[in-house]
């Protein structure tokens, strides 16, 4: 019996629950639920976990024995060498003939509209590169140096590196020069936790930077309220995600008087891509309905999302639309969640296939469907997704 499995029957005894009474509880099928705890099944998903846990209430972390997370294919991993390989590779020997920050700096821009983008083929060419000139610096181009870092760790977290991820953002934290800086960094790296299921960590980590940014409202700048509310948002992601709600509301609160007194969505100085204000934290607030399983409230949040000037980064708002896609599969609404995942997928065909939501939101689709289309097949395969 697995780690997991032990855990699932043991506190399903302690609350007088059937395997069958779970089931319903949790929308976990009853099938899933024996062979979980006779140990027939060793893998299971964070999502599964997280049902199982808010149905026998206790933090989702309890039922995982070492954080899950599901690595690069091996196109990926191949595409990506040697980003890898510089990250670890040892110092190189001072030189004369160093690179300037501003050379630097324009091959850095140039890098973050691909990272903008999703064009990670373009990305990960001209990485290599940049990190090398980047090490090469000296003392005055260090913010490029850790933005350089935070770009890095940032497209290694998307395309599931996260080993060498935690590499590169645990050394551009350490190179920062200030709170702000730093709370870039740390923002990447709660949400590299986040994705390993490293809960606990995450929500940890957050709470003490969200504590440590906490500014006066009356006097903050808006950089400092921005930081402020980016990790609150991050600690509440952490939080719903593990099960206290009411944690991740009281988080989720406080970002929204952070967004209120910026009063509009805003680009953040310190941050490479993200922006910050009502926008990000509605979209979040539909994620949050996502994850303790509610799709129709998650689908009357988003149809009240405001539009601003500034619009969050494609990232944030492309998982804000998978997070559609899937309420519209969960509640049986199949060609709505189809055509949400065609329009992600169009807009970023890089980015699509390492997002396991949209490989969850399409086996809902396929499960729920008779027959499937053309269309439907296509993208169970580029997915690599089994029919």
């Amino acid at each position: 019996m697995t780690y997991a499995g032990k855990k699932v029957k043991r506190a399903r005894k302690l609350r007088g629950l059937t395997q069958l009474e779970l089931a319903t509880h949790s929308g976990v099928s009853v099938s899933l639920i024996r062979k979980l705890e006779q140990g027939e099944r060793s893998n299971t998903s964070m999502a599964t976990l997280h049902a199982l846990a808010r149905a026998l209430r206790m933090p989702t972390m309890d039922l995982v024995a070492e954080p899950q997370e599901e690595g690069a294919r091996a196109s990926t991993y191949d595409l990506w060498a040697p980003v890898r390989a510089e990250l670890m590779r040892p110092p190189a020997p001072e030189s004369d003939d160093r690179p300037t920050p501003s050379g630097v700096t324009a091959v850095f821009e140039q890098a973050t509209g691909f990272y903008r983008d999703h064009r990670f083929g373009e990305l990960a060419a001209i990485l290599p590169g940049l990190l090398r000139d980047a090490d090469a610096l000296d003392e005055t181009g260090r913010g490029v140096q850790v933005k350089v870092l935070q770009l890095a760790a940032g497209a290694l977290t998307h395309t599931r590196q996260f080993d060498v991820a935690e590499l590169a953002v645990r050394r551009s934290l350490a190179d920062a020069r200030d709170r702000l800086e730093g709370s870039a960094s740390v923002n990447t790296l709660v949400w590299l936790l986040i994705r390993q299921g490293r809960l606990d960590e995450a929500l940890s980590l957050s709470t003490q930077w969200a504590d440590d940014l906490e500014p006066r409202i009356s006097r903050a700048t808006t950089a400092e309220l921005a930081a402020w509310g980016l990790m609150l948002l991050r600690a509440s992601g952490a939080a719903v995600r593990n099960n206290q709600p009411g944690a991740a509301m009281d988080m989720k609160r406080l970002a929204r008087s952070a967004a209120v007194a910026i009063g509009h969505e805003v680009e953040v100085g310190h941050e490479t891509v993200r922006t910050f204000g009502p926008t990000t934290v509605r979209l979040l607030t539909v994620e949050d309905a996502m994850v303790t399983d509610k799709p129709d409230k998650a689908l009357r949040l988003a149809q009240q999302v405001p539009r601003f000037a500034v619009r969050p980064s494609i990232s944030v708002r492309n998982r804000h639309g998978l997070d559609v896609a899937t309420a519209h599969a969960r509640l049986g609404q199949y060609g709505e969640a189809f055509g949400k995942l065609t329009e992600i997928q169009s807009g970023s065909p890089e980015w699509f296939p390492n997002q396991m939501p949209a490989r969850d939101a399409l086996r809902t689709v396929i499960e729920g469907r008779r027959t499937l289309t053309p269309e439907m097949r296509h993208m169970a395969d580029t997915l690599h997704l089994s029919l």
